[in-house]
């Protein structure tokens, strides 16, 4: 009798996949993820242009564009948790109509400080993301979660390669206002679909916002899978950003010499990225997260050393290049599943503490590959990058995170029956 109530339980999981997350819905999530996410990036390309069109030196337009990270480390804080307070549908959508206002403003500033406001704004609400895989992560079944944790992913990848690519695209044929302005218009359209896609949720009972809040950095303290996840994270988004940073100032340099288009085009490798963030959810499920990240931690690995040496050969590169970042969006998607997993009813919380932690790591890492090629050269930077990876895979044991959810279902199958 218990083993045929946990079968109807099972079922009831596999039941609920239609009803409450169906793959329009999970595909609607991953699109709103990459727009919300593309909106941090399309500037960069822009950078000169925006400088001579409001008469002004390109450290100044850095300045205000630094705006953009801040703003989202901000939103991490104070945003994401809101999806477990508040309905996440209305959440995500006003979330979506500010950034929409945000992008409006920019596109219409005619001085730096309205520029660098604008960019805060935005930064802060492009985390939409980090709060549509929250909300993927609370409805989907157990056994699917990483599956669906990947798809989501996958759309926040696309934005963070393509984000480069439309807005210098847009920027070159219309102009970097009307650039934004485009996304102001699309955004707007995300935010009336979350109120008419995305499904109710239960929101999480028991402490405040404000409590939420203040317990985030506990939660690192308290939760030992948090913490080592969090940690793992963020040394190989240090190599990521180390990597993407330097490649770029050492293409720029002899013997290369390449223009910033040229250079953005290497950023098309990433897409294999977005493959393996559905391998790596779809395998996740099957084996476990531990496997999946040590396997793209190896290849990650492997790639940046081999990519340190191998600039001069243009196909080599980017064969390296996209083995590094499928081993990584793979580790990733591992990794975030078993953050996720703490306390399914109320992700929020966690998915925050992980992406400020991991987002550290990044912006540190993006400093470092630009210094590091300057005073070091571009091998030894790689090298650095994989010294990172290799000591994210050293953090991991059998017991932090390793643990599959179907090896949980059957210790609770079999602790009913010994009961």
């Amino acid at each position: 009798m218990q083993t045929d109530q946990t079968d109807q339980s099972d079922q009831t999981d596999t039941a609920e996949v239609p009803a409450r997350l169906s793959v329009s819905v999970i595909v609607f999530m991953a699109t709103a993820a990459a727009v919300g996410t593309a909106t941090i990036y399309p500037m960069q390309p822009a950078i000169t242009t925006v400088a001579d069109s409001l008469g002004t030196d390109i450290a100044s337009i850095g300045l205000a564009l630094a705006g953009g990270p801040v703003g989202y480390m901000i939103g991490l804080a104070l945003l994401v948790p809101l999806v477990d307070r508040l309905p996440p549908g209305r959440v995500l959508a006003a979330q979506f109509g500010v950034l929409a206002l945000g992008l409006a403003v920019s596109a219409a500033a005619g001085t730096v400080t309205l520029l660098a406001a604008g960019m805060v704004v935005i930064g802060a609400c492009s985390s939409v993301g980090a709060g549509l895989s929250s909300f993927a992560g609370r409805l989907a079944p157990v056994r699917r979660r990483a599956t669906v944790l990947g798809t989501v992913t996958a759309g926040i990848s696309v934005g963070v390669l393509g984000g480069r690519i439309v807005g210098g695209w847009l920027t070159g044929e219309f102009g970097w206002r009307v650039m934004l302005l485009v996304l102001a218009a699309t955004c707007g359209l995300i935010a009336l679909g979350c109120v008419l896609v995305l499904p109710d949720a239960a929101v999480a009972g028991g402490r405040g916002y404000l409590a939420s809040l203040r317990s985030v950095p506990g939660l690192i303290v308290r939760h030992p899978v948090l913490r080592s996840a969090a940690l793992r994270g963020s040394l190989w988004f240090f190599a990521f950003c180390t990597v993407w940073a330097g490649i770029a100032v050492a293409l720029s340099e002899a013997p290369h010499s390449l223009s910033a288009g040229q250079i953005g085009l290497y950023a098309l490798a990433g897409l294999s990225g977005l493959l393996a963030t559905q391998v790596a959810g779809r395998w996740t499920d099957r084996v476990g997260a531990r496997r999946v990240t040590l396997v793209g931690l190896l290849l990650a690995g492997a790639a940046a050393v081999a990519v340190g040496f191998s600039l001069s050969n243009t196909v080599v590169t980017l064969i390296c290049l996209a083995i590094f970042d499928a081993g990584l969006f793979a580790a990733q998607v591992a990794n975030q599943s078993t953050v996720l997993a703490i306390d399914p009813a109320a992700p929020a919380r966690f998915n925050s503490a992980y992406m400020l932690v991991y987002f550290v790591g990044g912006s540190l890492g993006t400093a470092c590959g630009v210094a590091a090629v300057e005073w070091f050269g571009w091998p030894a930077t790689a090298l650095v990058a994989a010294a990172a990876i290799v000591t994210a895979a050293a953090q991991m044991r059998p017991t932090s995170g390793g643990r599959t959810p179907r090896a949980g279902r059957a210790r609770r199958r079999a602790g009913r029956c010994g009961a």
